[in-house]
């Protein structure tokens, strides 16, 4: 059997032993579990010892089972974008007829931000790159520079070192001297830009949104060829990830005021 096949096999049997668990509501014994996935008990061990390890099953009484709490972590995580979705959209398609331009709506992951929602302006001569399930780095993006806004000055300074802020443009900002004012705006004035520095002919402009704690969950841009951008849109597209924080609970003066 190939490696490729045989990861794949283990993963089947994962999520037969997964389906196993969850339809149960009280802890499961390995001899259950194996029945139920059509495994032999000790291929359902030793699978079983890895999802424990990694939290997605935990073990109560010796040799009985139930699913882990990293689920629900996992499980929260997936909610929460959903809900911001959800309360984003019409709002975001209510400043698209306003400006007329794409809104983009976007999350980090790691070192990278993943683009979860968009309205297109169907107008664009550029190429925009802020396409459903696109990624681009925290540094050449202004949901980016949110983030990164966020961070304490060591942790710009580590991010930098990590990814070597690579440039795309000849606008993109490659050295930590550059970036650091950069930050330090969007930090004081709680917007950010991205002044071609992904794409040259492309800009953009976005606000936070955060959630009933005060973080930061989602950036809101909008993006549009250099020369139908307007910095004027900064209100607007404040206003309107002030109102989708709104939407999902957050209230002002809360552990992490929204910045002014």
């Amino acid at each position: 059997m190939s490696e490729a096949r045989s990861g794949i096999q283990v993963i089947e049997r994962m999520m037969k032993l997964l389906a196993a668990l969850a339809g149960h509501p009280d802890p499961v014994s390995l001899k259950q579990l194996s029945l139920a996935a059509s495994l032999h008990p000790s291929t359902a061990h030793r699978i079983l010892a890895a999802m424990v390890t990694s939290g997605f099953v935990e073990r109560t009484d010796p040799g009985t089972y139930r699913l882990g709490i990293r689920l629900l972590e996992l499980g929260n995580v997936v909610k929460s974008r959903i809900s911001i979705r959800e309360a984003a959209m019409p709002l975001m398609q209510k400043l698209h007829q306003q400006i007329g331009e794409s809104v983009n709506l976007g999350m980090r992951q790691g070192d990278e931000i993943v683009y979860v929602e968009r309205t297109s302006s169907g107008r664009s001569s550029v190429r925009v790159v802020h396409l459903v399930g696109a990624r681009a780095p925290l540094h050449v993006t202004a949901v980016g520079k949110l983030y990164l806004a966020e961070d304490s000055p060591q942790e710009l300074r580590e991010y930098a070192k990590r990814t070597g802020l690579p440039g795309y443009t000849p606008t993109s900002l490659t050295t930590l001297a550059a970036l650091e004012p950069e930050i330090d705006r969007a930090r004081r004035h709680g917007v950010a830009f991205d002044n071609e520095e992904i794409e040259q002919g492309l800009r953009c402009i976005a606000a936070p949104v955060r959630d009933d704690t005060g973080e930061l969950v989602a950036g809101l841009s909008v993006s549009a060829p250099a020369e139908r951008h307007s910095p004027d849109w900064a209100i607007p597209v404040k206003e309107t990830a002030d109102a989708i924080s709104l939407a999902i609970g957050y209230i002002r003066n809360t552990s992490k005021p929204a910045a002014n």
